[in-house]
């Protein structure tokens, strides 16, 4: 599950991680309540508007609306807060992850400007914690670069990015985080605040259960603090079993509605960009069933499993997500009866292709396993327009001459 940087600041203060004050806000008004607010508090003129969206890439995006508009601005007036807000807030911003489309911006976060001046120089480094499968350890990778073009550096001197590995079930030794801290070039107070805050900010990784955990930029400002500026978080979603108040802080809004209304039928469903509808059970045959797909010639346009209970209501769930997809012009229904049985699967498909009418899109089963000559009776035998099949190969053929028809 991803947080909104906001969300995911509030709970690194948990960890005593130390962060970049900000309110995060939804309306032009509150805006310029919060910029009154950070400026009281900081003593500086200068504050930091900042689109609040599930993707990076946000102070070199644009707004679609008004391009000259960036997700990430400073501003040193409420007349700029208001203006900022104005263009933001409501509009769609497109960044390099968000891809053409972009994401619609519904809060801004108004963050106290970092750039005071002060005794020593200020840095700007980047610092993540993910789960290195390969070696089934967690890594913290950092890099004395950071900032916006991060993403370059990575590929064009991946000599920068240096990696540190935690035992399992271990937390990150003091010697580890020393060495974070002396290859970030520190010494002295900085280098202590250093250690803290990369120990700190393991203990919340581990602690809430993250998936990942970026700081970009992670900032030593010009009295040797070390904040984390902006933070990107995902959180394990098999672990918010563990973590209620956490599983509260799902944007909705943010993912795409066709799979959030799959998850409450409890359909594992991801929207591609071919032409076949799948519905599968088993995240295996699943994949297999869009290879097969391919093979023929075809082009999936989603993955679907269904689990092993499915009945009527989840395959007319089923159908009427796939439905959505304009671009789909035919349907493949792959079930292995091992866990369900096929009969009960052909009774779901009857029932919620009467359930729903007039469909005119071609549906394509493939029934095998317990009971299939009973589930291919009751198909042949309903009068739907509904084409069954014994191999997946066969299946894959029907749905490509069905696609190459429509």
């Amino acid at each position: 599950m991803n947080l909104h940087e906001y969300q995911a600041k509030e709970l690194l203060k948990r960890y005593n991680v130390p962060t970049q004050q900000g309110v995060a806000v939804d309306n032009v008004n509150d805006a310029l309540n919060a910029y009154k607010q950070i400026t009281a508090e900081t003593g500086s003129k200068f504050a930091v508007v900042k689109a609040q969206i599930h993707a990076g890439g946000r102070g070199k995006g644009t707004m679609k609306e008004v391009p000259s508009q960036n997700g990430v601005k400073v501003v040193k007036s409420a007349d700029d807060v208001e203006t900022v807000a104005k263009n933001i807030l409501g509009n769609t911003l497109v960044t390099i992850q968000t891809g053409a489309a972009g994401k619609v911006v519904n809060k801004i976060l108004i963050a106290q400007d970092m750039y005071y001046d002060g005794p020593s120089e200020r840095k700007e480094f980047y610092l993540s914690i993910l789960l290195d499968r390969a070696k089934k350890q967690n890594v913290v990778m950092y890099s004395t670069e950071g900032g916006m073009d991060i993403e370059e550096v990575a590929h064009s001197t991946p000599d920068k990015i240096f990696k540190e590995w935690v035992a399992p079930n271990m937390p990150l030794q003091p010697f580890q985080a020393r060495k974070i801290a002396f290859n970030f070039g520190l010494s002295g107070e900085a280098f202590k605040n250093m250690v803290k805050f990369v120990t700190n900010l393991y203990n919340a990784y581990v602690g809430l259960d993250c998936s990942m955990l970026e700081i970009n930029p992670l900032f030593k400002s010009a009295d040797d603090k070390i904040i984390a500026v902006d933070c990107k978080m995902n959180l394990d979603d098999n672990a918010l079993m563990r973590h209620a108040d956490l599983a509260d802080m799902r944007d909705k809004s943010e993912e795409d509605p066709t799979e959030v209304e799959a998850g409450e039928h409890n359909l594992n469903y991801v929207k591609l960009d071919g032409n076949v509808g799948c519905m599968v059970n088993g995240a295996g045959l699943a994949m297999a069933t869009m290879d097969m797909i391919k093979l023929a010639g075809g082009e999936p346009a989603n993955f679907l499993d269904v689990g092993g209970t499915a009945n009527a209501q989840t395959v007319e769930a089923g159908f009427r997500i796939i439905m959505k997809d304009p671009n789909v012009k035919a349907i493949l229904i792959n079930i292995f009866g091992g866990i369900v049985r096929c009969d009960r699967v052909a009774a779901g498909v009857i029932e919620a292709y009467n359930n729903m009418g007039n469909i005119n899109i071609p549906i394509i089963v493939r029934l095998q396993g317990t009971n299939a000559e009973v589930a291919k009776e009751l198909i042949e035998n309903s009068g739907l327009k509904v084409q069954s099949a014994i191999l997946l190969s066969e299946a894959a053929d029907l749905v490509q001459k069905a696609v190459s028809a429509a």
